[in-house]
Protein backbone atom coordinates (compact mmCIF):
# COMPACT_ATOMS: atom_id res chain seq x y z
CA UNK A 1 0.00 0.00 0.00
CA UNK A 2 1.39 3.38 -1.05
CA UNK A 3 0.88 6.38 1.23
CA UNK A 4 0.17 9.94 0.14
CA UNK A 5 0.90 12.87 2.46
CA UNK A 6 -1.02 16.11 1.97
CA UNK A 7 -1.09 19.40 3.87
CA UNK A 8 -3.26 22.53 3.87
CA UNK A 9 -2.06 25.86 5.24
CA UNK A 10 -3.55 29.37 5.29
CA UNK A 11 -0.30 31.32 5.62
CA UNK A 12 -1.83 34.84 5.92
CA UNK A 13 0.71 36.09 3.32
CA UNK A 14 3.51 35.32 5.77
CA UNK A 15 2.22 37.42 8.67
CA UNK A 16 2.65 35.80 12.07
CA UNK A 17 -0.14 36.71 14.50
CA UNK A 18 0.14 35.79 18.17
CA UNK A 19 -2.95 37.55 19.52
CA UNK A 20 -6.11 39.16 18.15
CA UNK A 21 -4.61 42.60 18.73
CA UNK A 22 -2.05 41.86 16.02
CA UNK A 23 -4.81 42.15 13.41
CA UNK A 24 -4.65 45.87 14.21
CA UNK A 25 -1.03 46.47 15.17
CA UNK A 26 0.35 44.38 12.29
CA UNK A 27 -2.29 45.31 9.73
CA UNK A 28 0.28 47.40 7.83
CA UNK A 29 1.96 44.15 6.79
CA UNK A 30 -1.01 43.45 4.52
CA UNK A 31 0.13 46.44 2.44
CA UNK A 32 3.88 46.79 2.93
CA UNK A 33 6.84 44.38 2.98
CA UNK A 34 8.61 43.34 6.17
CA UNK A 35 11.76 41.37 6.92
CA UNK A 36 9.82 39.11 9.29
CA UNK A 37 7.54 37.99 6.44
CA UNK A 38 10.49 36.48 4.57
CA UNK A 39 11.71 34.77 7.74
CA UNK A 40 8.24 33.29 8.22
CA UNK A 41 8.14 32.04 4.63
CA UNK A 42 11.46 30.29 5.14
CA UNK A 43 10.00 28.64 8.23
CA UNK A 44 6.93 27.55 6.27
CA UNK A 45 9.17 26.00 3.61
CA UNK A 46 10.73 23.71 6.20
CA UNK A 47 7.29 22.40 7.18
CA UNK A 48 6.38 21.51 3.60
CA UNK A 49 9.39 19.34 2.80
CA UNK A 50 7.76 16.09 3.95
CA UNK A 51 4.56 16.37 1.90
CA UNK A 52 3.58 15.22 -1.59
CA UNK A 53 0.78 17.74 -2.21
CA UNK A 54 0.39 21.10 -0.45
CA UNK A 55 -2.60 23.47 -0.60
CA UNK A 56 -1.96 27.11 0.28
CA UNK A 57 -4.42 29.88 1.00
CA UNK A 58 -3.82 33.61 1.47
CA UNK A 59 -0.58 33.62 -0.48
CA UNK A 60 0.64 36.63 -2.43
CA UNK A 61 1.37 36.33 -6.13
CA UNK A 62 4.10 38.97 -6.22
CA UNK A 63 3.18 42.49 -5.09
CA UNK A 64 4.59 45.28 -2.95
CA UNK A 65 3.69 43.64 0.35
CA UNK A 66 5.60 40.45 -0.51
CA UNK A 67 8.59 42.31 -1.90
CA UNK A 68 7.33 41.37 -5.39
CA UNK A 69 7.98 37.70 -4.61
CA UNK A 70 5.46 35.15 -5.82
CA UNK A 71 5.13 33.25 -2.56
CA UNK A 72 3.83 30.09 -4.25
CA UNK A 73 6.82 30.00 -6.59
CA UNK A 74 9.20 30.76 -3.73
CA UNK A 75 7.88 27.89 -1.62
CA UNK A 76 7.78 25.57 -4.63
CA UNK A 77 11.36 26.34 -5.61
CA UNK A 78 12.93 26.22 -2.16
CA UNK A 79 11.00 23.03 -1.36
CA UNK A 80 12.08 21.41 -4.65
CA UNK A 81 8.52 20.57 -5.66
CA UNK A 82 8.02 19.22 -9.17
CA UNK A 83 5.20 21.65 -9.96
CA UNK A 84 3.57 24.73 -8.50
CA UNK A 85 0.46 26.65 -9.47
CA UNK A 86 -0.75 30.10 -8.43
CA UNK A 87 -4.39 31.22 -8.70
CA UNK A 88 -4.90 34.96 -8.17
CA UNK A 89 -8.41 35.64 -6.86
CA UNK A 90 -8.10 39.30 -5.84
CA UNK A 91 -5.83 41.31 -8.08
CA UNK A 92 -5.06 44.69 -6.54
CA UNK A 93 -2.18 45.33 -8.90
CA UNK A 94 1.11 46.21 -7.25
CA UNK A 95 -0.56 46.48 -3.82
CA UNK A 96 -1.69 42.87 -3.35
CA UNK A 97 -2.19 39.62 -5.27
CA UNK A 98 -4.39 37.52 -2.96
CA UNK A 99 -4.15 33.92 -4.13
CA UNK A 100 -4.51 30.20 -3.62
CA UNK A 101 -1.58 27.94 -4.38
CA UNK A 102 -0.80 24.30 -5.13
CA UNK A 103 2.55 22.55 -4.71
CA UNK A 104 3.08 19.00 -5.95
CA UNK A 105 5.85 16.43 -6.07
CA UNK A 106 3.72 14.44 -8.53
CA UNK A 107 3.26 15.32 -12.19
CA UNK A 108 -0.08 17.06 -12.71
CA UNK A 109 -2.11 15.91 -15.71
CA UNK A 110 -4.26 19.04 -15.86
CA UNK A 111 -5.12 22.21 -13.97
CA UNK A 112 -8.43 24.07 -14.06
CA UNK A 113 -9.23 27.42 -12.46
CA UNK A 114 -12.71 27.77 -11.00
CA UNK A 115 -14.25 31.04 -9.86
CA UNK A 116 -16.52 30.32 -6.91
CA UNK A 117 -19.92 32.06 -6.73
CA UNK A 118 -20.76 34.69 -4.15
CA UNK A 119 -22.02 38.25 -3.83
CA UNK A 120 -18.47 39.53 -3.27
CA UNK A 121 -16.03 38.26 -5.94
CA UNK A 122 -12.59 36.96 -5.08
CA UNK A 123 -13.00 33.31 -4.13
CA UNK A 124 -11.68 30.48 -6.26
CA UNK A 125 -10.81 26.81 -6.42
CA UNK A 126 -7.86 25.10 -8.07
CA UNK A 127 -8.66 21.71 -9.62
CA UNK A 128 -5.65 19.46 -10.22
CA UNK A 129 -5.92 16.03 -11.84
CA UNK A 130 -3.34 13.32 -11.15
CA UNK A 131 -3.49 10.30 -13.44
CA UNK A 132 -5.76 9.91 -16.44
CA UNK A 133 -8.95 8.33 -17.75
CA UNK A 134 -10.96 6.24 -15.28
CA UNK A 135 -8.29 6.02 -12.59
CA UNK A 136 -7.27 9.45 -11.39
CA UNK A 137 -7.19 11.66 -8.32
CA UNK A 138 -8.85 15.09 -8.32
CA UNK A 139 -7.42 17.56 -5.80
CA UNK A 140 -9.14 20.86 -5.01
CA UNK A 141 -7.60 23.84 -3.21
CA UNK A 142 -10.28 26.16 -1.82
CA UNK A 143 -10.79 29.14 0.44
CA UNK A 144 -14.49 29.61 1.11
CA UNK A 145 -16.27 32.83 2.05
CA UNK A 146 -17.01 34.09 5.53
CA UNK A 147 -20.74 34.46 4.77
CA UNK A 148 -23.01 31.45 5.24
CA UNK A 149 -25.08 32.08 2.09
CA UNK A 150 -22.00 32.43 -0.10
CA UNK A 151 -20.47 29.27 1.36
CA UNK A 152 -23.64 27.33 0.55
CA UNK A 153 -23.44 28.52 -3.06
CA UNK A 154 -19.78 27.59 -3.24
CA UNK A 155 -20.35 24.11 -1.83
CA UNK A 156 -23.16 23.56 -4.32
CA UNK A 157 -20.82 24.55 -7.14
CA UNK A 158 -18.14 22.17 -5.86
CA UNK A 159 -20.71 19.35 -5.77
CA UNK A 160 -21.21 19.71 -9.52
CA UNK A 161 -17.49 19.14 -10.06
CA UNK A 162 -16.98 16.06 -7.89
CA UNK A 163 -19.30 13.54 -9.52
CA UNK A 164 -17.03 12.73 -12.47
CA UNK A 165 -13.99 11.86 -10.36
CA UNK A 166 -13.35 8.42 -8.77
CA UNK A 167 -11.02 9.77 -6.05
CA UNK A 168 -11.21 13.26 -4.53
CA UNK A 169 -9.33 15.33 -1.94
CA UNK A 170 -10.46 18.86 -1.03
CA UNK A 171 -8.09 20.98 1.03
CA UNK A 172 -8.45 24.48 2.37
CA UNK A 173 -9.72 27.11 4.74
CA UNK A 174 -13.47 26.53 4.60
CA UNK A 175 -14.54 28.87 7.39
CA UNK A 176 -16.86 26.10 8.59
CA UNK A 177 -16.92 23.76 11.57
CA UNK A 178 -17.10 19.99 10.99
CA UNK A 179 -20.75 19.86 12.07
CA UNK A 180 -21.60 22.48 9.43
CA UNK A 181 -19.88 20.40 6.75
CA UNK A 182 -21.22 17.02 7.84
CA UNK A 183 -24.37 16.85 5.71
CA UNK A 184 -22.62 18.12 2.59
CA UNK A 185 -19.77 15.64 2.93
CA UNK A 186 -22.20 12.75 3.39
CA UNK A 187 -24.12 13.79 0.28
CA UNK A 188 -20.90 13.83 -1.72
CA UNK A 189 -19.38 10.60 -0.36
CA UNK A 190 -16.64 12.41 1.51
CA UNK A 191 -15.17 12.11 4.99
CA UNK A 192 -13.74 14.87 7.18
CA UNK A 193 -10.19 14.00 8.14
CA UNK A 194 -9.67 14.56 11.85
CA UNK A 195 -13.36 14.84 12.66
CA UNK A 196 -13.15 12.29 15.48
CA UNK A 197 -9.90 13.73 16.82
CA UNK A 198 -11.53 17.18 17.21
CA UNK A 199 -8.46 18.95 15.88
CA UNK A 200 -8.45 22.76 15.97
CA UNK A 201 -6.58 25.05 13.57
CA UNK A 202 -7.61 28.60 14.51
CA UNK A 203 -6.43 30.89 16.01
CA UNK A 204 -2.85 29.64 15.94
CA UNK A 205 -1.94 31.05 19.37
CA UNK A 206 -4.88 29.36 21.14
CA UNK A 207 -6.67 27.06 18.69
CA UNK A 208 -10.31 26.44 19.53
CA UNK A 209 -12.01 25.94 16.14
CA UNK A 210 -11.57 23.49 13.27
CA UNK A 211 -12.14 25.55 10.11
CA UNK A 212 -9.23 24.31 7.98
CA UNK A 213 -10.10 20.94 6.49
CA UNK A 214 -8.99 18.03 4.38
CA UNK A 215 -12.02 16.26 2.90
CA UNK A 216 -11.37 12.84 1.41
CA UNK A 217 -13.34 10.37 -0.69
CA UNK A 218 -14.80 7.51 1.31
CA UNK A 219 -12.84 5.11 -0.90
CA UNK A 220 -9.55 6.55 0.44
CA UNK A 221 -8.27 5.56 3.87
CA UNK A 222 -7.12 8.27 6.29
CA UNK A 223 -4.41 6.84 8.55
CA UNK A 224 -3.26 9.99 10.31
CA UNK A 225 -4.48 13.55 10.84
CA UNK A 226 -2.50 16.13 12.74
CA UNK A 227 -2.40 19.86 13.29
CA UNK A 228 1.20 21.02 13.28
CA UNK A 229 2.31 23.44 16.05
CA UNK A 230 3.93 26.05 13.80
CA UNK A 231 2.78 29.62 14.33
CA UNK A 232 3.87 31.41 11.16
CA UNK A 233 0.29 32.59 10.51
CA UNK A 234 -3.00 33.10 12.31
CA UNK A 235 -3.89 29.53 11.25
CA UNK A 236 -2.15 26.23 11.96
CA UNK A 237 -1.38 23.78 9.14
CA UNK A 238 -3.37 20.55 8.96
CA UNK A 239 -1.65 17.43 7.60
CA UNK A 240 -3.17 14.12 6.53
CA UNK A 241 -1.62 10.79 5.57
CA UNK A 242 -3.64 8.53 3.26
CA UNK A 243 -3.38 4.89 2.27
CA UNK A 244 -4.11 4.66 -1.45
CA UNK A 245 -5.99 1.74 -3.02
CA UNK A 246 -3.80 -0.42 -5.23
CA UNK A 247 -5.19 0.74 -8.58
CA UNK A 248 -4.68 4.42 -7.77
CA UNK A 249 -1.30 3.79 -6.15
CA UNK A 250 -0.06 2.10 -9.33
CA UNK A 251 -1.11 5.06 -11.46
CA UNK A 252 0.46 7.65 -9.17
CA UNK A 253 3.63 5.62 -8.70
CA UNK A 254 4.06 5.23 -12.45
CA UNK A 255 3.47 8.98 -12.76
CA UNK A 256 6.14 9.84 -10.26
CA UNK A 257 5.20 9.19 -6.63
CA UNK A 258 8.53 7.42 -6.36
CA UNK A 259 10.37 9.27 -9.12
CA UNK A 260 11.92 12.75 -8.94
CA UNK A 261 11.29 14.83 -12.08
CA UNK A 262 12.16 18.32 -13.25
CA UNK A 263 9.53 20.99 -12.46
CA UNK A 264 6.66 21.08 -14.94
CA UNK A 265 7.18 24.40 -16.71
CA UNK A 266 3.62 24.33 -18.06
CA UNK A 267 2.31 24.84 -14.54
CA UNK A 268 4.65 27.65 -13.53
CA UNK A 269 2.20 30.56 -13.41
Amino acid sequence: MRQLKVLSYNIQVGIDSHRFGHYVTRSWRHLFPSKQRQNNLHGVSKILKDYDIVALQEVDGGSLRSGFINQVQYLGDIGQFNAWYHQCNRNLGKIAQQSNGLLSRLPVSSITNHKLPGRIPGRGAIEAIFGENNIHLAVYVVHLSLGKKARAQQLHYLSTLLKKHPFVIILGDMNMLPEELKQWTQQNNLQIAGEKELVSTYPSWQPTTHIDHVLVSNNLSVTKTEVLPFRYSDHLPIAVTLDLPENLAQVLCSDGLEQKQEPDKALLE
